[in-house]
């Protein structure tokens, strides 16, 4: 059987601007696939690939095992895409949409029928569907927005964002769907900031950043390679360079300690990889008063993702998208500059 997905070197430039320098994916029917990453780093540029929406420099993709770049019409029909946006018209109900999304794939009247009374059992949007959107709340809009993407039964539901922007229960909601598709079948592959929701979610999971995978493998797989237990260590709240490098250099020596990484970008705390013991606390704080250093804060936990994140880049996720966004609000002030 061929892959749901199947993405092999890919690559994609704007203008003088690498989005996907080079990215390999393959995700098995019947997955959920979680794709991480901050902005800016080529997950959208590689959905927009995949869904046909932008050609390709290089590289191969496939859906079902149809190029999406030889035979885009055919892929779309394996395809259904949910961007993070919402774009519906307030004017229309919630069923109209719905039937406007069956013309648009020229489904039978009578199979269209069918299908859009499915589609909204399955999300539950029975009180809604007749009722103009413009009167629903983020989760309902978010709810019909998947019933669209889902009405032709394709192979593979691509979402981008799903549940960025709702509450709590809302998101459940949807993971709770995301379930339901996956236990009757549908390939889903899936972008997310949250990474509890891909952690919960996801078969198999593939971090991205700067336009390459820097890692890839299930939640489980990808957590166990780091090893050990997880502390984070303030000296201070702000620590200076010459402060951090002593602490680490004394705790490297630690044997208990199997790395430590020093995260400038939060006041230059201190991440420890340690094998788990009950008095690693303990005996850092001891050897830290001993060497004339403080302690300001410390914690210890099992590892996360975003533990494989930083291992991975040196800064966490929540780091990355705040580079990002610092980076995005100074080209704008220059661009305003210039005028």
């Amino acid at each position: 059987m061929a892959p749901a997905v199947l993405i092999e070197n890919l690559q994609k430039s704007y203008g003088s601007v690498e989005a996907v320098k080079n990215v390999s994916l393959q995700i098995e029917p019947g997955e959920i696939f979680g794709l991480l990453g901050p902005n800016g780093a080529g997950k959208t540029t590689t959905l927009r690939v995949l869904c046909t929406l932008s050609t390709p420099d290089a590289g191969k993709v496939e859906v079902s095992g149809v190029s999406v770049v030889d035979y885009p019409r055919i892929a779309r029909q394996k395809l259904g895409y949910v961007a993070q946006e919402v774009a519906l018209d307030k004017v229309l109900t919630g069923r109209e949409l719905l039937q406007l999304q069956a013309s648009l794939y020229h489904l039978p009247n009578n199979a269209a029928k069918g299908r859009i009374n499915d589609v909204i059992g399955l999300l539950g949007l029975a009180e809604w569907a007749d009722k103009r959107t413009g009167t629903y709340s983020g989760g309902v809009k978010k709810r019909i927005d998947l019933a669209a993407g889902l009405l032709h039964a394709p192979d593979v539901l691509v979402l981008d964002e799903p549940t960025v922007g709702l509450d709590i229960e809302s998101r459940f909601v949807v993971w709770d769907f995301l379930r339901q598709l996956k236990a009757a079948g549908t390939t889903v592959l899936i972008t997310s900031h949250y990474l509890e929701e891909i952690d919960a979610l996801a078969d198999k999971v593939a971090i991205i950043d700067r336009g390459v995978v820097i890692a890839a493998g299930t939640p489980t797989e990808l957590k166990d390679k780091l090893g050990g237990d997880r502390i984070t260590l303030r000296i201070r709240e702000f620590s200076s360079n010459p402060e951090a490098e002593k602490a680490k250099d004394l705790l490297q020596a630690l044997p208990f300690v199997q790395e430590v990484i020093i995260n400038s970008a939060q006041g230059n705390s201190l991440n420890l990889v340690v094998t788990p013991q009950s008095d690693a606390l303990s005996s850092i704080q001891k050897s830290l008063i001993e060497a004339g250093l403080p302690t300001f804060g410390i914690a210890q936990s099992r590892p996360s993702l975003d533990d494989v994140y930083l291992a991975a880049t040196g800064r966490t996720l929540m780091d990355a998208e705040l580079a990002a966004a610092g980076s995005r609000d100074l080209k704008a002030e220059r661009k305003q500059n210039m005028k």
